[in-house]
């Protein structure tokens, strides 16, 4: 049996990669990482880092144009700034909208892309890392368990029951993926979660918030270095 797994190069990706290769063995799982537009590709090389450290064969595919029309302050082309302060802060604001760095349906058209990736190099599982805090309060809509199910119907029936998503953070919070990979000894010191593309992550972002959380509830500090 072979996987495919979503590497975006953060926490919950390679934690994913790193069960995945618990399972199946390096041998038999594919990391798969998507160009989106975002603003620099610190994302894409540590992904490059973690396949590379795990031995897996590493697949990259621009999907950028599909999000041309988005104003998502996390792409290339925005003229928004990313917000510094938490998502909890952030969706204040929001009147029950996502956050403003929601990308359009991302996970939704990863994961059909990822689905005629995996059904050609003979993969039945897809894994992406998706997990409860996004999902809170909407601030990320493709990352919840209802999403998921639908997601994983639609994928089962489409690929004639052939194929099947994982999604094994989907009721979890961040401090729960980092407490499981630190049992893997997965390298989060390859890892690159924040929205900036500095030397250092900015560690005001919303993801560098959870991040840095994440670590310090698990009794430990997080390996990369920070601006702040």
């Amino acid at each position: 049996m072979k996987a495919l797994v979503l590497i975006s190069g953060g926490i919950d990706s390679t934690t994913c990669l790193a069960l995945a290769v618990k399972e199946y063995g390096h041998e038999n799982v594919i990391g798969l990482s998507i160009f989106y537009g975002q603003r620099h590709d610190k994302e894409i090389e540590a992904a490059n880092a973690v396949c590379e450290y795990y031995q897996v064969e590493h697949i990259t595919l621009d999907l950028s144009t599909m999000f041309q029309f988005s104003d998502c302050t996390l792409l290339s082309h925005s003229d928004g700034e990313i917000p510094e302060e938490s998502y909890a802060e952030q969706l204040e604001k929001t009147d029950g909208k996502p956050v403003s760095t929601y990308v359009p349906f991302r996970n939704g058209l990863f994961l059909s892309s990822a689905s005629a990736i995996a059904l050609s190099k003979g993969c039945s599982k897809i894994y992406y890392g998706a997990h409860a805090d996004d999902a809170a309060g909407n601030a990320y809509p493709d990352c919840s368990e209802a999403f998921n199910q639908a997601m994983n119907t639609a994928i089962y029936e489409g690929s004639g029951k052939q194929l099947q998503i994982e999604a094994p953070f989907i009721n979890k919070n961040k401090a729960g993926v980092v407490a499981l990979g630190l049992s893997l000894n997965v390298p989060y010191h390859l890892t690159w979660s924040c929205y900036e593309g500095h030397d250092k992550a900015c560690g005001k972002c919303g993801t560098c918030i959870d991040r840095k959380q994440a670590f310090i509830e698990n009794g430990t500090t997080d390996p990369i270095e920070y601006e702040s």
